[in-house]
């Protein structure tokens, strides 16, 4: 386990004298690793908590650069930075949150051919993506690797949250759920506009994303009990929260009883067809 210096001994105070985190939590934060897919809406209040928390270190993949219509909800950016890329931005930021954090940049797009060695790196995924494609790809390269994601998606005034861990089983051996068992399909093409289309209320992804950085620092330090297994539904007009159990489907292509997808090659074409993997 990791010594504190007395600087972060006061930066962590709060969690240091908090019952059943404590000491031992927060040097397994310091000791972890995670990766973030995207530093948007989602992507920049998780990445703020979890560099403000401590974590050792922390990725982030993004190929885009800062626009003005980004400003409403990703407030990892600020206006002084349009047009830079979201990756440096992001850094600038979290430099003046935490120093104490290692960050690790990726300008460049989430590809089958990238995805899995990046992925491979970090001890917990959180994926801030806002495509299908991204979703499928993170997901299966989740299962590859082993490592818990924690995923979350928003829509005009809607989010929904999930962790996945598909590569263990229940207690009755079954496999957890994946993504591919809560959505093994995506919607036909134009069903679901994006934010640019119709919009989203700029605070929910600050919700969504804050609520990611709690499952992933739950995942990483093993207090509470984990999501994996349930999908949160998350309703900002009426404050309404929904929990809903998720089942392993047995004609998963991924961890299903006859799997057909054994490494991301299987499914490259697939990625590509479900319109590219941009997060």
């Amino acid at each position: 386990m990791p010594d504190f210096t007395p600087e972060e001994l006061e930066r962590y105070r709060r969690h240091i004298v908090l019952r059943d985190f404590g000491g031992p939590a927060q040097a397994r934060m310091k000791a972890s690793s995670a990766l973030i897919i995207g530093a948007g809406g989602l992507g920049s209040p998780a990445a703020l908590y979890l560099a403000a928390a401590g974590i050792g270190r922390l990725g982030i993949i993004d190929d885009d650069t800062v626009s003005l219509s980004n400003l409403q909800r990703q407030i990892l950016h600020a206006t002084s930075r349009i047009g830079q890329p979201k990756t440096q931005s992001a850094a600038e930021t979290l430099r003046e949150i935490n120093p104490h954090v290692a960050l690790e940049l990726f300008d460049e797009r989430l590809t089958p051919d990238n995805a899995l060695a990046i992925i491979s790196r970090f001890d917990v995924v959180l994926d801030g993506s806002d495509n299908f494609a991204t979703r499928y790809l993170v997901s299966d390269a989740c299962f590859f690797a082993q490592k818990p994601l924690v995923w979350a998606a928003i829509g005009q005034f809607t989010g929904q949250l999930a962790t996945f861990r598909p590569y263990e089983t229940d207690e009755n051996g079954t496999p957890l759920p994946g993504y591919r068992d809560f959505l093994p399909e995506p919607p036909p093409p134009g069903s679901v506009p994006n934010c640019a289309e119709a919009g989203v209320i700029g605070a929910l992804p600050g919700v969504m994303g804050s609520l990611q950085a709690m499952e992933a620092i739950k995942e990483i330090t093993g207090i509470g009990t984990s999501l994996a297994g349930w999908l949160v539904i998350y309703e900002a007009l009426s404050t309404e929260f929904l929990k809903v159990r998720l089942q392993w489907r047995p004609d998963n292509p991924l961890t299903g009883e006859h799997p057909t997808i054994h490494s991301l090659a299987d499914a490259a074409s697939d990625y590509t067809a479900r319109g590219g993997a941009r997060p």
